[in-house]
């Protein structure tokens, strides 16, 4: 008999730069394997303004062009008006455009991605202690 399923888990990361590319993939993996869900979807949501979810290559010429794309466009310390309160508009600025969250399908109880598509946390404003990162997986179980 076929269920229906909604399995959650928070991951937690420490960063160390001011932007900064984490690789998730692994620990997406691992969720949905926790999961037990065999067809459906996994939804990945950081809860923060100055964090993204990039779904990309993990290549490392790739990942600096990335930031250096970052720094062009949302320059920190550039005149933002936001900059008069917190000083990190470039870190808001370039996470609305990345975005929060990413949706995956779930076949065969494994996660489907591209062969060069790995999942990355964007750190934006960083150092930060913590940073959370929800896994939401939702679908079919045997």
């Amino acid at each position: 008999m076929v269920g229906f399923k909604v399995y959650r888990r928070e991951l937690k990361y420490k960063t160390s730069k001011l932007i900064e590319f984490i690789d998730i993939t692994r620990d997406v993996e691992g969720v949905v394997g926790e999961s037990g869900v065999r067809t459906g979807l996994t939804h990945i949501f950081v809860p923060h303004a100055t964090a993204a979810i990039l779904a990309n290559e993990n290549e490392h010429g790739l990942l600096n062009d990335f930031t250096e794309l970052i720094r062009e466009l949302f320059r920190p310390g550039g005149g933002w008006m936001h900059n008069r309160i917190d000083n990190n508009a470039h870190a808001h600025l370039a996470a609305g455009f990345i975005g929060a969250d990413r949706t995956f399908p779930v076949e065969d109880g494994r996660l489907v991605r591209g062969t060069w598509q790995n999942i990355f946390l964007v750190e934006l404003d960083g150092p930060r202690s913590m940073r959370r990162v929800v896994v939401t997986v939702t679908g079919e179980v045997d």
